[in-house]
């Protein structure tokens, strides 16, 4: 107290003039102060500010677009949808719309719009919230490119900095541009080219006023406005957007009126629906190694793909459809064995397990003559399994493999009317090859060999037979090729050798490695179905093998292309041999296991197949331009609970139906003939030259100077 007094006792003693002046230096202090303390502050807020000059070099995130051969969108790679575009590409009624609803005086501030500020401080202290809202487009802009989405005062001050050095380095046509490339609409698209497709499933300068109004409406808050979450709110912002637009004088009242008629999406653009995932997905592995996963997913890359979704979609709509009926006659079948006998888990027919997971599929289509992939499905549902069966599955070929066997035989002098044995035999391992037991050429000699040896566990055995448990004794090689039979396969294979096999599959296109032994014959090595693909297409080809690829081109978000791919070719058969093996393949659809496929009515070569215990089923069918090949199976390797034990009767409808949609608007051609190649109307059952009284005659192929010089018996 007596401080107080003091003081008061000292201003009283003061006079006039000491007290004015006294007055003026505590104020100065004071100013000076405050101007001290403001300016750190602002030094602090204004520190860590970014340069408006980057913005010239500003490049956001784009999406790379991934075509097809006719150049329609399969997919995108993307952390934001975004396209960049130029004013002029978008529409004036866009701008403008844009204009009423964020900020009517775009093209009359500097920048910034003090009333603006001061009426959302207002707001903010009446309601005591941080600083928000009163932002200009300028404003808006620096805060999506530069600044966090943070809600404080000093973020608004930068905000507003930014802003000015924005209005005076850019014209309004540039910040207007970069505003609305950049601004989010929701579902993770920005820019208003991305949400255009996403929305209206078109090209942004093809929008409507309603949709330009439409978009618009969602700016403030894109998941609440938007007509696929609330088609009554997206309904009312619209209108709203319309009735500023018509205040601004941009619209009239029968424009308005028109454009509040217009319908609103409910769904996203089919656009937006990816066809082939595993296709996509198959692209993304090559590609990203190359480029880095920052260019893949945010440099606006155009990825130009063999693709083609007019044979994509019709295939992945069929092989599912059909795959789930198979799984609903498997279900009813089990039900109905163990309703009847008790059998759990047990496909009776095959005494083998059966499988309770869902049956998968793979498909894939090559163009014969460059190995472009048309169109790929690595299985029935890529969320629930990204496993690629296509191309990582190892699964075994069973008979689809024969057709190596038949080249290498073909190469050892044998022609399509060679006799070959489909009889039993058997074979023991002596330590270190299987060989061939002498003499074991019936079931009774077979198992009199191997009496002896029966319980000995150093002493091992194999006796192949036939789907069927018969053997037809002496048959022509193209006769044992279309009915598929096992045994004169391992006849081939014993007579050529193992060795030569492995070394035909691998010229002709597969890359794993082959187990050389007498089983190989029948498929028991493990290979995927884009290399057995790849082999038949170098058949086909006329002994040309052209390795499977499934990209284009590359470009970059200007333009400029990084990379053009070129068909890979090499020589791997001489085209007799391949037009002599081919022309043996057509008649497994002719007459053979493959007999389905023929309603197609034009010429097809292919092979069907089923693997041990029938864990797999295959086909795979060649025409001169494309081949394809199909594979069913279980991914836990149970039997396929079906009494078709070829093939034919599984795979071969369902890819039958698919290429049906494939081939309808395709030429009809047959498979060239090469020079030296001449045909000969030759006995089924003998091989030898027909004579008219033969009962069964085909006219068969051979390299010239190998065709048969004698006659059938008369009356054969």
């Amino acid at each position: 107290m007596s401080f107080i007094r003091n003081l008061f006792d000292y201003i009283d003693s003061l006079s006039a003039r000491e007290l004015v002046l006294k007055a003026v230096y505590l104020m100065g202090v004071v100013s000076a102060a405050g101007i001290i303390v403001s300016a750190v502050l602002m030094h602090k807020i204004l520190s860590d500010i970014p340069s408006v000059d980057k913005l010239d070099e500003y490049t956001p995130s784009l999406t790379t677009y991934v075509y097809d051969v006719n150049n329609q969108v399969i997919a995108e790679f993307s952390v934001e949808k975004r396209a960049i575009l130029p004013l002029s590409k978008i529409p004036v009624d866009m701008q403008n719309a844009v204009i009423a609803m964020e900020d009517q005086n775009f093209f009359r501030h500097w920048g910034i719009s003090p009333r603006g500020i001061a009426r959302a401080l207002l707001r903010d202290v009446l309601h005591r919230r941080s600083a928000q809202g009163g932002s200009t487009l300028t404003q808006q802009l620096s805060k999506l490119i530069f600044l966090k989405p943070e809600k404080t005062l000093g973020r608004k001050v930068k905000e507003m900095v930014l802003a000015l050095q924005i209005e005076r380095n850019f014209s309004k046509q540039e910040i207007l541009a970069l505003y609305l490339n950049q601004i989010y609409f929701g579902n993770g698209v920005y820019g208003v080219q991305s949400a255009s497709k996403l929305y209206f499933g078109k090209d942004v300068s093809e929008m409507t006023l309603g949709e330009c109004a439409m978009l618009t409406g969602l700016i403030p808050s894109p998941e609440r406005f938007s007509p696929f979450n609330s088609l009554e709110r997206a309904k009312q912002r619209r209108h709203l957007v319309l009735q500023r637009m018509r205040e601004e004088n941009y619209i009239t009242a029968k424009e308005a009126e028109a454009a509040e008629a217009e319908t609103i999406p409910t769904e996203k653009s089919t656009l937006f629906a990816s066809h082939a995932p595993y296709f996509v997905e198959y692209v993304r592995q090559i590609l990203e190694p190359k480029y880095g996963t920052a260019q893949l997913w945010k440099g606006g890359m155009k990825i130009y793909t063999t693709l083609d979704l007019t044979m994509q979609v019709p295939a992945e709509d069929v092989m599912e459809r059909s795959l789930a009926k198979y799984d609903q006659d498997a279900a009813k079948s089990k039900a109905a064995s163990q309703e009847k006998d008790g059998e759990k888990d047990k496909d009776k027919d095959s005494g083998v397990e059966a499988s309770s997971a869902a049956l998968q599929g793979a498909f894939l289509i090559l163009d014969t003559r460059t190995g472009a992939i048309k169109a790929m499905i690595g299985g029935r549902n890529y969320r629930d399994s990204k496993f690629n069966r296509v191309t990582q599955a190892a699964r075994q070929a069973g008979s689809t493999f024969k057709p190596m066997v038949w080249m290498s035989a073909l190469m050892n002098g044998y022609t399509p009317a060679t006799m070959v044995d489909d009889s039993p035999m058997a074979y023991y391992y002596d330590g270190k090859d299987w060989r061939l037991l002498e003499g074991a050429t019936d079931q009774y000699a077979i198992d009199l060999a191997i009496q002896p040896f029966v319980g000995n566990k150093d002493f091992k055995i194999w006796v192949p037979n036939d789907f069927d448990g018969k053997s037809m004794g002496r048959i022509t090689l193209r006769h044992a090729l279309e009915l598929s039979r096992n045994l004169a396969s391992i006849y081939l294979v014993t007579r050529v050798g193992p060795s030569l096999v492995a070394d035909v599959a691998h010229r002709a296109g597969i890359k794993r490695s082959l187990d050389a032994v007498p089983s190989i014959g029948l498929g028991t090595s493990l290979v995927s179905p884009i290399e057995m693909a790849s082999s038949f297409s170098t058949f086909a080809n006329g002994g040309i093998h052209a390795t499977p690829f499934g990209v284009l081109k590359v470009t970059d978000n200007q333009g400029r292309v990084l990379e053009e791919s070129v068909p890979e070719e090499i020589e791997s058969f001489s085209p007799q041999l391949s037009y002599v093996l081919v022309n043996m393949m057509k008649g497994v659809v002719q007459r053979g296991t493959g007999s389905y496929a023929s309603k197609l009515k034009r010429p097809i070569a292919g092979k069907t197949g089923t693997s041990q215990d029938s864990k797999d089923m295959w086909f795979i069918g060649m025409t001169p331009d494309l081949t394809a090949a199909a594979w069913m199976g279980y991914d836990d390797y149970g039997s396929i609970p079906l009494k078709d034990w070829t093939g034919g009767g599984t795979v071969v409808p369902w890819w039958t139906e698919i290429m049906e949609a494939v081939l309808k608007d395709q030429p009809v051609r047959d498979f060239p003939v090469p020079e030296g190649i001449v045909f000969v109307t030759v006995d089924q059952e003998t091989g030898k030259l027909a004579l008219p009284t033969c009962k069964k005659k085909i006219l068969e192929a051979f390299i010239k100077g190998t065709e048969p010089k004698e006659f059938c018996d008369a009356g054969h």
